[in-house]
């Protein structure tokens, strides 16, 4: 008889109730196009060589249905919340300044946990296009992105820069639907299925 194999990683969820949502100061991107970004990135190449970006994925629960938390920044961009690594910096403390900079409440402290790494991407060029994988022809790829589970508390006060909304989409809405969320976030439900969801 074949052994069983049980190594299934249970998560623990809340519900989306158990957070409230207050507003602060806008945050705004470094760089006021997708082209001046890209610019950015090939003129930081040459000192700082590949750019490193760590982005976290904070997950709660609506009637037993798993939901993503999301920035919305004007009606059809989404993102994950994170951050370009500096160099020599470590990439979950990184992650812990981002998110608390970006979600957290002046003089509150959120204790997130950093936990798995549930995917990578690689960006071969200085162009929109990334990969779960590095293309065979691809020798020096320009950014390399993770994303990491981040286990919340169970209840906990956030403070969304205005010129943001924190929304919680559920995983059926985001599954294979890249025209909406892009490539990245729209893979979120097969990375994530290897879960087991507990819910509180």
């Amino acid at each position: 008889m074949m052994p069983s194999i049980t190594n299934e990683r249970v998560v623990q969820l809340y519900p989306l109730s158990n957070y409230t949502f207050g507003t602060k100061e806008p945050q705004y991107e470094k760089d006021a196009s997708v082209a001046a970004r890209f610019q950015r990135m090939r003129d930081e190449y040459s000192s700082f060589g590949m750019r490193r970006t760590v982005e976290g994925v904070l997950l709660v629960h609506e009637h037993n249905l798993p939901h993503v938390l999301l920035l919305q920044l004007g009606t059809s961009f989404f993102k994950l919340p994170g951050a370009e690594v500096a160099p020599g910096e470590d990439e979950n403390e990184c992650l812990k300044k981002c998110l608390t900079e970006t979600l957290g409440r002046s003089g509150d402290t959120i204790p997130w946990g950093i936990d798995e790494l549930i995917g990578n991407w690689w960006r071969p060029n200085y162009e929109p296009p990334q990969y779960p994988y590095v293309p065979p022809h691809v020798t020096k790829p320009k950014e390399h992105r993770r994303l990491f589970l981040v286990r919340l508390p169970e209840r906990a006060m956030f403070a969304v820069p205005r010129n943001y909304k924190l929304v919680a989409a559920p995983l059926f809405e985001l599954y294979d639907n890249s025209n909406g969320y892009g490539p990245v976030i729209s893979t979120l439900p097969q990375n994530l299925s290897r879960f087991s969801f507990v819910y509180a």
